[in-house]
């Protein structure tokens, strides 16, 4: 298959999201989890969780235009500036799948998809109970993308919960151990397996490939 823009522009719908949403590879899969002002909670998944920064610690994520749709994630943490991410693991990847079902504003994923919501520190927005790595967020930024109206969430780590037992010496988490899910497309799910792991790239150490 060869496609120039012309092509892709051309070709249908359906194919067409299910095409570019494949072509990057494995994505993270989490579960966003918010509260409204009124107490409703909601948990919705998605694969675009990316890392920004580290010192201060930020996490961002893509969400699809807010205008001609009702988003309730957005709207929650718009009005509560708190939020949760939550690694999707093999045992509730079923569950966490249908969290993006369009359910009535009154009704909790968490209830139609018998995930359980779990309160830490009193933090105001639910983390999901199932996750082995549970985010407390804080939204810091909003950033509007002026070419499809989607817009960047950024938000910064207000609490960080892991077992011990997934995090080497080095700080670094073990994936595969943990079982972490990965997003190929829209509705395609893999688990993860460490291939290799390398020391810290320089130019004088290159190894004889």
């Amino acid at each position: 298959m060869r496609l120039n823009k012309e092509d892709i522009f051309n070709t249908t719908r359906i194919k067409r999201l299910n095409l570019i949403n494949s072509i990057t590879g494995v994505k993270p899969a989490n579960l966003v989890g918010t509260k409204s002002t009124s107490g409703h909670t909601n948990v919705a998944i998605f694969s675009s969780v990316v890392h920004l920064g580290s010192h201060p610690a930020l996490l961002g994520f893509f969400m699809r235009p807010q205008h001609d749709v009702r988003r309730d994630t957005y709207e929650n943490i718009i009005n509560t500036n708190y939020y949760t991410i939550n690694q999707i693991h093999p045992d509730f990847v079923a569950q966490a799948h249908y969290t993006s079902a369009k359910f009535d504003y009154q009704q909790s994923e968490f209830d139609k998809c018998q995930l359980e919501e779990e309160y830490m520190d009193h933090f105001y927005a639910p983390f999901v109970r199932q996750s082995r790595i549970k985010i407390g967020m804080k939204l810091e930024e909003v950033v509007p993308l002026s070419i499809n109206k989607c817009s960047l969430v950024i938000g910064s780590i207000e609490q960080l919960e892991i077992d011990d037992i997934y995090v080497d010496k080095a700080g670094e988490i073990n994936l595969e151990s943990i079982n972490a899910v990965g997003i190929g497309g829209l509705n395609q799910y893999y688990e993860l397996k460490q291939l290799a792991k390398f020391p810290y790239a320089r130019v004088n150490e290159l190894p004889d490939f």
